[in-house]
């Protein structure tokens, strides 16, 4: 596979600070030669231009830096749309969640697409259901066409992006309430660990491909690092107790993998400052490197 590594140092969709310097983490983390070492060919395109918070300002506190995150957006989807329609594989690096409204719209450009959202949270917000104002929050919710215009159409795109009933959350264990009415509304697929915990990782990441694979021409990974527990990412700006396991989050990219219809992924919410020895980069690089075929044994 020809994998793009597309770094976004992007802090401005959360209210830590901190985690625009997950893409270096990452890299540092050997990402690059464990991909290599899998038979891949790598470039890395370097990092998005990003504003840094102290040249933006609040204009809507329902919207915190909304002037500067569409401007990311919008070169994130580029990059992306560019990655794919030269036949490669973006493996996009962050930075905040609020970079996926640019690289699965990017995705989504010359495809059509379901996406797989591994995440504690729903990030099915809205400018009217907002708790934060954090547009991390709201990635997931403009992406299926909901939300302020600025970020439903960055530019004059159909929207939505992406079909809700194509859409698959796995990990959730942090919903706000007019989150929850969003996400009903919408249609969209929401296995919380309540839920994995009852059927099981293998059923339940079988129930989120059912939903997001039929007549699609593939498969988007979003993958938030806060999706594991705590004990086993502590480098996230908004943990929450009761996540998957390290084996879990292993299993949930292996799966994945084995569909082959994968054919971009993120990995965010790397939050070095609050990291113990880069232990969350490293097990990001992990988790990247089993969606793109690495396995402990191949029989």
């Amino acid at each position: 596979m020809q994998i793009d590594i597309i770094g976004v140092p992007i802090d401005l969709g959360a209210d830590r600070r901190g985690v625009d310097m997950g893409p270096s983490a990452i890299r540092y983390s050997s990402l690059r030669q464990r991909l290599e070492n899998l038979g891949h060919t790598v470039e890395d395109k370097g990092n998005i231009e990003v504003a840094i918070q102290e040249t933006c300002s609040i204009t809507d506190p329902k919207l915190k830096y909304i002037d500067c995150i569409v401007p990311m957006s919008r070169r994130v989807a580029g990059a992306v749309a560019t990655s794919m329609q030269n036949g490669r594989f973006p493996l996009v690096l962050g930075g905040d969640h609020s970079l996926s409204i640019g690289s699965v719209r990017g995705a989504a450009k010359y495809k059509k697409i379901g996406v797989i959202w591994l995440d504690a949270h729903g990030d099915f917000n809205t400018h009217l259901t907002t708790p934060s104002g954090n547009i991390h929050g709201m990635s997931l919710a403009a992406l299926c066409g909901l939300g302020d215009p600025r970020l439903t159409a960055l530019y004059d795109e159909p929207v939505p992006v992406i079909d809700p009933g194509k859409v698959a959350i796995i990990g959730a264990r942090d919903l706000d309430l007019g989150e929850k009415d969003n996400l009903r509304s919408a249609g969209a697929l929401v296995l919380s660990m309540e839920q994995v915990d009852r059927i099981g990782m293998v059923a339940a990441l079988e129930q989120c491909i059912e939903q997001v694979s039929r007549d699609v021409d593939g498969i988007y990974l979003s993958m938030d690092l806060d999706a594991l527990d705590p004990r086993f990412a502590p480098g996230v700006g908004t943990p929450v107790p009761g996540g998957l396991t390290y084996r879990e989050g292993h299993l949930a990219c292996e799966v994945v993998a084995e569909t082959g219809k994968l054919i971009g992924m993120d990995v965010v919410e790397v939050n070095p400052i609050l990291d113990e020895k880069n232990q969350t980069a490293k097990i990001a690089v992990e988790f990247a490197c089993s969606a793109l075929g690495s396995r402990v044994w191949q029989g």
